[in-house]
This record gives C-alpha cells, sequence and structure tokens, in this order.
C-alpha cells in the first residue's frame, strides 16, 4: 500500500511541477485506491460466472469438482509417489500414474498426459510426421481461441500439410489421391466453433481408417472437447466422445481435459499401444510433462465417471442436468431479497456449452433480470467487486444466468448485487 501511495505522489510531484496545481485530497486517496484494486485483479480471483457459458474459457473453463480439489490439496501439499515406485523402492512413471483409469473409461489400449490438447498435437506431430505429409480435409483446418490454428501447428511441428476436398465437401477418393511415399498420417480435427450446413459431404472416421490400413497410414483425430459421456443424456445434440473414436480405430485420439472431461487443463492422448510408446521416447515430452497437481485432479475427475452417479457431481454436468424448474425457483427466490430499484425479474434465457463444443446449440435457461440506471457502469461495478460477477448486458438489462451459477453461490450473487448500489 505505501507503494502504490508513493507511486502516486510521484506522478502528482510530476503534474504539480509541470502545471502549478493538484487534485484535493479525496480525489488522491480514491486514485490510490483504484491503483490498488487494479494491481489486485491482475492476479487470479474467484468470479461468478452468470454468462450462460458453462465452458467459458475467458472464465477458466471447467470448475473442478470436490473430489478433485481435494485430491490436490492432500497430494500437492506434501510428498508423494510421483516419480517413485512404492513396490520396488525405484524410481518410477509420473505419467502412469493415471494411465488405467484413462485406458478403463476410453477404452483405448494406452493412454499419455501432457499439459494442453495443443501440445499433445504438436508432440504427435513431431513424432510421427517430421519433414513428411499430414493430410487434412480442407473443411476441418480450423482456428480456435486466441488465434490457434492447425495449420502452424503443423508448420511448427516440422510436418507439410496436404489439403483436400473443398470447403463444404470432402470425399475418401480426395484422401487416397493425396497419398505418396511420403504421406506419414491422416488428420482429424474437431470442428470446434463452427459447423457447415447444407450441400456437405464428409468422410467418416471409419472409412478414413479403414483407407489407412490399407495405404499403411495411421489416422490421428483431435477430438478437441474430450466428451466420456453422451451428451444426449443431459437434453443436448450429439457430441462424438473418445470412446467413439477409439473404437473406429483411429491410431491416437487427442483430447482436453478441462472441457466436456470437466478436470484440469490438460491434454489426453489414447490409443495404440506401440504408437503411445514411440511418443513417450521423444525428447519434447519432458517439455510438455503435467504436474503432481495436475494429474491428482485428473485421477480424481475420472473416477467419477466409473460411479453411477458421478457424473452429476461433476460441475459442469450437475450444470448442464440442471431443470429449469430449479433455476426458477432459484430466481425467484433472489428476486424476492433483490433491491426494487433494479425491478428485478425472473426471465427465460439461453446459455450454451461453450468450450468449442455443440456451436449454435442453445440450452433453455432461466436468468435473473435487473434494471440499473447506468447499465454499463453497473457492470463494470460487479465485475471489479469482490466477489466479482460478470454476465449479460443485453438490451438495456442486465442478467445473470443460473445455469452457470452454482446453487450454493446464490448468496454470493446477491452480495455482489448490493455492493452495486
Amino acid at each position: 500500500m505505501k507503494r502504490a501511495i508513493e507511486r502516486e505522489l510521484d506522478a502528482l510531484r510530476a503534474i504539480a511541477m509541470r502545471e502549478g496545481s493538484v487534485p484535493p485530497f479525496d480525489a488522491i486517496r480514491d486514485a490510490v485506491a483504484r491503483s490498488l484494486a487494479r494491481r489486485e485483479t491482475e492476479g487470479l480471483l474467484p468470479v461468478l460466472n452468470g454468462t450462460g457459458i458453462v465452458l467459458h474459457t475467458n472464465l477458466g473453463r471447467a470448475p473442478l469438482a470436490r473430489e478433485a480439489l481435494d485430491a490436490v490439496v492432500q497430494i500437492a501439499s506434501g510428498y508423494s509417489n510421483l516419480e517413485f515406485d512404492v513396490e520396488d523402492g525405484t524410481r518410477g512413471s509420473r505419467y502412469a500414474r493415471v494411465n488405467d483409469l484413462i485406458r478403463e473409461t476410453t477404452g483405448a489400449e494406452d493412454a499419455l498426459v501432457v499439459n494442453n490438447c495443443a501440445a499433445a498435437m504438436l508432440l504427435i506431430l513431431e513424432t510421427f510426421a517430421k519433414d513428411r505429409e499430414v493430410v487434412v480435409s480442407r473443411n476441418q483446418l480450423v482456428e480456435i481461441g486466441g488465434g490457434f490454428r492447425v495449420p502452424d501447428v503443423l508448420e511448427r511441428s516440422g510436418a507439410r500439410l496436404v489439403e483436400v476436398g473443398t470447403t463444404n465437401r470432402v470425399r475418401i477418393s480426395d484422401f487416397q489421391r493425396a497419398v505418396s511415399a511420403k504421406t506419414a498420417l491422416f488428420l482429424r480435427s474437431h470442428a470446434s466453433n463452427y459447423r457447415i450446413e447444407g450441400f456437405v459431404e464428409d468422410v467418416p472416421a471409419a472409412e478414413l481408417v479403414a483407407l489407412g490400413a490399407r495405404v499403411g497410414v495411421p489416422v490421428i483425430e483431435d477430438l478437441g472437447s474430450g466428451a466420456l459421456v453422451p451428451l444426449e443424456r443431459f437434453g443436448l445434440a450429439h457430441e462424438r466422445t473418445v470412446q467413439e473414436a477409439v473404437g473406429d480405430g483411429c491410431t491416437l485420439v487427442a483430447f482436453s481435459g478441462d472441457k466436456l472431461l470437466g478436470g484440469p487443463q490438460a491434454g489426453v492422448i489414447v490409443g495404440r499401444s506401440a504408437a503411445i510408446a514411440r511418443l513417450r521416447t521423444s525428447p519434447l515430452l519432458r517439455a510438455l510433462r503435467v504436474d503432481k497437481a495436475t494429474l491428482a485432479a485428473l485421477g480424481a475427475t475420472l473416477r467419477l465417471y466409473l460411479s453411477a452417479d458421478g457424473v452429476t457431481r461433476i460441475p459442469i454436468y450437475a450444470m448442464l442436468s440442471a431443470s429449469t424448474s430449479e433455476l426458477r425457483e432459484r430466481a425467484q427466490r433472489l428476486v424476492a431479497r433483490v433491491p426494487s430499484a433494479l425491478k428485478p425479474r425472473v426471465v427465460d434465457a439461453e446459455a450454451f456449452v461453450g468450450g468449442g463444443s455443440l456451436p449454435g446449440t442453445a440450452i433453455a435457461s432461466v436468468a435473473l433480470e435487473l434494471h440499473p440506471g447506468d447499465l454499463d457502469g453497473f457492470a463494470r461495478r460487479l465485475r471489479t467487486g469482490r466477489p466479482a460477477l460478470v454476465g449479460r448486458s443485453e438490451g438495456g438489462r442486465f442478467l445473470v444466468d443460473l445455469r452457470t451459477i452454482q446453487p450454493g453461490h446464490d448468496d454470493d450473487v446477491l452480495s455482489a448485487i448490493e455492493r452495486c448500489i
């Protein structure tokens, strides 16, 4: 605090020497307070997500289950067997710590975990396709958030991109014609945040795998979101699962840990044992490895998939499975407590999965609608309060979507709103 005051006074002295005046004391005090608040927001802060986007990349994607948090505390607060075999008393492998769980939940022969899905794809391409060709359908050359582009990763890995088909139509014959002595891989990439509809044609994974088997070219799939359960059980459209990709015979499948899997940020690679074994010998692997906290959280999350009701204890699936009647009851209780000056009321809303999953597919939801006089100022005060609350400004009103607010945080939402007024 003393350093913040000194910085503000130094700036004011420079202004005083140039202009011959300084602001009153109250203005100086408020400027110091704003400076301290800005510095606090530079670190990580908890945020109440009232946007209705379940996997909000800017807000940290999937919240961790209580079991995952407990596992992190237990393992990270002391020493562990991260790279120690307690049976033999010799050095062990960190990569083996969650392999059995991944194999059991996905049906794959073997698995490997790195620090994110982009790293997983970089490792695969560098290991199998350096100085060789990778054949990709033109409609799968995607760019996702943060400017991440599939062609750029291919280039960085040392592989050469071979595009086939057109933007809207690609056939198995396009892949067949592209095969040469330099072909290393057929690559399937998750469409992420867009859909092509209308006059379209695509190549099913199983058909591409069959071609790969005939010509000796492995098929790699970047699945992106990493769904381990059918989303239809939550009333949503179908999202390709990891088990489907494995069942289609893909040599390797890469997916994220912090999207539809509902765990920590990680890149999971599953597939054939021989292919995973090659990845383990890569010198690049050490630069991409995960730490003990990530492995603890991932393992605890995967265990939830092995029990009957475990999936709904994962926060994103608890959010997706909440009925609109439950959300409406919570919203009505909040309306009864929100100051009447904001003209609160309960309204129907639309939520989204986010994280590149089911783009354009809306989920029926319920929101708390508020009408502050200064909408932009109100939204800013909510964002910068403690706890921070982020919602949607829409048509002159402010919406807090209850689907992405966990039930235990309803009182926090009320406190954040009361502080603003």
